[in-house]
């Protein structure tokens, strides 16, 4: 069974009903404080923590007397407008005593779908994470219109810890697990413990939401499981109402684990290792042995581009006998890579009239 304390980054999901009570529309300070408590505790350990949280739209709702009807797209846009400066000051005030930097990150699904959206978003996630800042992420739900209506943030959750290459996600719920048919109406329902492999038999057992603050049901977070897993990132689902949820996981709690069968750092290059290259950069001999160390590949390496690629393509990488040594995602276009080629980092601004990222494609970014 996995532990918290073995994961280096972990993804942790936060829904409305956890953060809002629902007769007051207020928020649980005393909860949000001992999960500050558990962050703090995990951040001690060594471990990177993202919070992917839900509650602005339940938060503003309250403030501005919407009550719990059915909103209109307008009025979820406004409430989130409302609740997510409130969500925001909320996480600063709790986290701050232990010695933690929030950082407020909001997103949409689009992000993660647009390659070039994706990678400024992996670019900022990790140089927040790398400077040892937690992130509070939420779906930008004053702009959004399916995501409201429809989404849920067990899928952006999901998509964070591919982003970040999470080792686990956690789902922190109003249920325990995934269960055999909804222990509310079959007494005979039972949970499971640990899920190898999301069959469409354990698919067809995920029903619908069951609260009136979430919107996401069991159906939702099968789905971020099956994105999950399939980057190397294992998913806990577990009822986090109790004071100090992550501790009680650690100690047993009740809880579907899903297993990975693979790390995030291998399902991601096999993932890059699949992509058609749209252009080719050629490499001198420094460049081969300097990736062969695990660096990064710099500008000056480069000998000659070709193809017709944007930001974010993959490009095949071949050394100076023409030889393929892998691929890679471009940080530049063809044209702005071609610019650059065979110059130093620090000639960049220069060249392209604005600055960029010191490297052509970034290590973590390549597949050889």
């Amino acid at each position: 069974m996995a532990t918290l304390t073995d994961a280096k980054r972990i993804v942790i999901k936060i829904g409305s009903a956890l953060l809002v009570d629902r007769a007051t529309g207020n928020l649980r300070a005393d909860w949000l404080g001992s999960l500050a408590q558990d962050v703090a505790w995990l951040k001690q350990n060594g471990t990177d923590v993202v919070l992917v949280s839900s509650g602005s739209i339940a938060l503003g709702r309250g403030v501005l007397g919407l009550g719990y009807n059915t909103l209109a797209l307008e009025q979820s846009q406004a409430a989130a407008a409302v609740g997510q400066i409130r969500l925001a000051r909320a996480y600063e005030e709790v986290l701050a005593p232990h010695g933690i930097t929030t950082a407020q990150v909001l997103v949409t699904l689009e992000d993660s779908a647009n390659r070039r959206r994706y990678l400024n978003s992996r670019a900022t996630l990790e140089t927040l994470l790398g400077l040892g800042a937690v992130p509070i992420v939420n779906e930008n739900d004053t702009v959004a219109t399916d995501e409201i209506r429809f989404g849920d943030n067990d899928r952006l959750a999901a998509q964070i810890a591919v982003t970040v290459g999470a080792d686990q996600l956690i789902l922190l719920s109003d249920v325990d697990g995934l269960y055999t048919a909804n222990p509310n109406e079959d007494p005979s329902a039972t949970r499971f413990d640990v899920i190898d492999h999301i069959t469409p038999e354990i698919e067809a057992m995920a029903g619908d939401a069951g609260s009136g603050l979430s919107k996401g049901g069991m159906k939702t977070k099968v789905m971020a499981a099956k994105t999950a897993v399939s980057a190397g990132c294992a998913m806990a689902i577990t009822e986090g109402s109790v004071m100090r949820p992550l501790t009680a996981l650690e100690q047993g709690a009740n809880a579907t684990w899903f297993t990975a069968q693979t790390d995030p750092q291998a399902a991601r290059k096999g993932w890059i290792a699949a992509m058609k290259p749209m252009g080719t950069v050629m490499l001198d001999a420094g460049a081969v042995a300097a990736l062969k160390r695990g660096k990064s590949l710099l500008p000056a390496g480069i000998t000659a581009v070709s193809g017709d690629f944007e930001r974010g393509d993959a490009v095949a990488l071949v050394g100076p006998e023409g030889a393929g040594i892998g691929s890679g995602l471009a940080r530049y276009s063809a044209a702005e890579s071609d610019l650059i080629k065979g110059h130093q980092s620090a000639e960049i601004e220069a060249l392209l009239g604005y600055p960029g990222r010191a490297a052509l494609i970034h290590r973590d970014d390549m597949a050889l």
